[in-house]
Parts: structure tokens; C-alpha cells; sequence
């Protein structure tokens, strides 16, 4: 085998979950099957439209999508449901400032065909977004901020203190999946288990409730691959001793993970 395709099999061997959402996995589990891993999908949180009631309500805004300064959509999840509604009932104002939470959001808007998305180039998170100077002197400005149901309130509410009028567009519902993780347990019983990555605070917090009290003690022994300190910072909460704190997106769980797995 040559040196190069040495290179390529980096995760040789090793058995790595990914817990994106479906539909969402697909693209980080092929680069960890292209390097020689075994990728075993589980999604932790599912993603549903919203109903009756939310589509009305979102019908409603982007009806008046025109009216706005700044758009920020706060994942690629909230990305696709927002443009499955903006296409079906309008054009994209030219006008019209996107803004996205990282660079999978905005490479996301720029599938379709949204120019000059303003995103944060070294994290994903809201306090990167709002410290931009693009948002220091928000006075006087509409914002509104595509995003599911519930989250965090940090970047409304700091628009809204900077003199933002700030809308909220519920654009789809998250919820944990009715999945049965007694596969992985198995799997990690039989040592055949070798790493998790986890890419939201709320799918961590799924996944432990989904684990029974074997799953929990495995997980906490397991190498957790999470690109945010606030994961981070949960999951050593719940116990988890191998915590290792990623770059922004898969580029950065990918980077890790290869760094980890060529020391041992």
C-alpha cells in the first residue's frame, strides 16, 4: 500500500458513533469510512417540521421577509426548513443581510444562492456571531432569527439590548428519537466501540437519558469528541472522562479524532 493511502486510513479499524440528526450524518460518516473507520450513525435528536399552527405563524413572517435588515439562521437545520418556506412563497430580498451560527450554516445558505452571509470564521455559536462588528450598533434595525423551538435566548436577547427589534421564526421542532440504543451497549461490551462524537448540548442530554445505567457507565469511559466547550462542559458534568474539545464542524471532529486514534 502506498505512503498516501497509509495517510487516508487514519481511523483505521476504529468503530466512531455519530449522533448528528438524520439526514445530517451523511457527510461526516463518509469522511470517517473514507479514512478507514467504521462510522455507526445514531441520531440523538430528531428534527420534524412545526405544525399547523407554526406554519401559519412563519407563513406570516416570511411573507414579510422584505421588511428586514439581518436574517440569521442559527443551524443548517433551520437553514433548510426556513427556505423549504421562503421558496414556496417568495424571492430572496436582495437587500436582505443573512447571517449565520458557523460556516455549515453559511455554506448552507450559500447552496442557495444567499451571497455576503455574515458567520463567525473560528466557532459556532452565538457569542462569535455577536462579536462581530457587523452587530456592535444594531440601533434601529429588524432582525429576525430563523431557529427551532425553544434554545438559547443569548443572541435575541443581545440584539434586542443593542436596539434590535427582534422577531423569532420558528421553522421546525426538536425532539429526542424513539431509538433503542442497545446495539451500541452491546457493541460496547464486545469492545467493538472506540469513540462518540456528540454536536449539541441537547443531543448529549438525549443520549444519556436514551443509555440505561450500563450505556451511561460505558459512555463515561468512552473518548467524547465535542466541538464547543459548553458541550464540553456538560458532559464532564455527567461524568464523562475523556473529553476532548474539537474545532468548528466536521473538519474539526475529523481533525481530532485522527490526532487522538495516531497516539495510541
Amino acid at each position: 500500500m502506498s505512503g498516501t493511502a497509509e495517510a487516508a486510513r487514519t481511523l483505521a479499524g476504529r468503530a466512531i458513533v455519530v449522533t448528528r440528526p438524520a439526514g445530517q450524518a451523511t457527510a461526516l460518516a463518509a469522511a470517517i469510512a473514507a479514512r478507514g473507520g467504521e462510522p455507526i450513525v445514531f441520531p440523538v435528536l430528531a428534527i420534524a417540521d412545526v405544525d399547523d399552527a407554526g406554519r401559519a405563524a412563519l407563513g406570516t413572517i416570511v411573507d414579510r421577509l422584505a421588511d428586514f435588515d439581518f436574517a440569521v439562521f442559527v443551524s443548517p437545520n433551520a437553514v433548510d426548513k426556513a427556505f423549504a418556506a421562503i421558496g414556496a412563497r417568495t424571492a430572496w430580498p436582495s437587500r436582505l443581510r443573512a447571517a449565520a451560527i458557523g460556516r455549515e450554516s453559511a455554506a448552507a445558505l450559500g447552496r442557495r444562492g444567499v451571497a455576503d452571509v455574515l458567520a463567525p470564521a473560528d466557532r459556532s455559536d452565538s457569542e462569535a456571531l455577536l462579536a462581530l462588528p457587523e452587530l456592535a450598533d444594531v440601533r434601529g434595525r429588524r432582525v429576525v432569527i430563523f431557529r427551532g423551538d425553544g434554545g438559547r435566548e443569548l443572541l435575541g436577547d443581545t440584539l434586542a439590548a443593542r436596539g434590535a427589534a427582534v422577531t423569532y421564526a420558528t421553522c421546525y421542532r426538536r425532539s429526542r428519537p424513539d431509538a433503542d440504543p442497545a446495539p451500541l451497549v452491546e457493541r460496547w461490551r464486545r469492545g467493538r466501540l472506540d469513540a462518540v462524537t456528540l454536536t449539541s448540548s441537547e443531543g448529549l442530554a438525549n443520549f444519556w437519558a436514551m443509555l440505561d445505567e450500563a450505556g451511561q457507565a460505558f459512555l463515561r469511559a468512552t473518548p467524547v469528541f465535542v466541538p464547543h466547550a459548553r458541550i464540553a462542559a456538560r458532559a464532564r458534568a455527567l461524568g464523562l472522562a475523556r473529553v476532548i474539545a474539537t474545532g468548528a464542524g466536521d473538519a474539526g471532529l475529523l481533525a481530532e479524532l485522527e490526532t487522538f486514534f495516531a497516539t495510541l
